[in-house]
């Protein structure tokens, strides 16, 4: 019971404390469950990532579901998502109620664009750090400069290009990847 409460409370900070959505999360995640209380492993945590972003749903809830079933079975995903849901949803809930005269105050702009810059730094340092931790190979060095160009290119084009497709495209290649590897061992055999 005790670490069905600790997930809990752990996704309920985590949640109240996180603004940016799921990708500004990474980085708390990240420092909560690999750094401090060691639950997963690094290499894990960045499957987790990449597995959670590439399932329908919003990232926080599908880091935060796995990371509880990893930890407690069905009732610590359960209490971990729920945990997670909890703040912004009451968060949303009272801005909705009061959202006309919440827009209206100066000081709740000006929070909002400083909150801003800091969504950028969370994003950014959650980047460089699974960047840093990805095994450096060629095909992953590949996928990362062609996806970097790609994604240059079609925004100096203004070309609409959505990332679910660099998601499936990479998905495709590394799976392809695989099974050509796995095709040429079972040929010298």
């Amino acid at each position: 019971m005790k670490k069905h409460s600790i997930l809990f409370l752990t996704m309920l900070k985590i949640g109240l404390f996180t603004f940016g959505g799921g990708y500004a999360m990474i980085a708390l995640l990240e420092n909560e469950f690999v750094s401090k209380k060691k639950w997963i492993e690094k290499e894990e945590f960045l499957n987790m990532v990449a597995i959670a972003e590439s399932t329908p749903g919003p990232i926080a809830i599908n880091a935060a579901t796995y990371i509880g079933y990893k930890n407690a079975g069905v009732m610590g995903s359960a209490l971990c998502t729920l945990g997670v849901c909890i703040p912004s949803f009451l968060i949303i809930y009272a801005i909705s109620l009061f959202l006309d005269a919440f827009l209206t105050l100066t000081i709740v702009a000006n929070a909002f664009k400083g909150i801003q810059v800091c969504v950028i730094y969370l994003i950014l340092s959650a980047g460089i750090k699974m960047l840093k931790a990805i095994k450096k190979n060629l095909f992953n060095t590949a996928i990362i400069i062609s996806t970097v160009v790609c994604m240059v290119l079609l925004s100096l084009f203004a070309i609409r290009f959505s990332t679910v497709f660099y998601i499936l495209i990479s998905g495709i290649a590394g799976v392809a990847v695989y099974l050509i590897g796995k095709l040429r061992k079972d040929g010298e055999k």
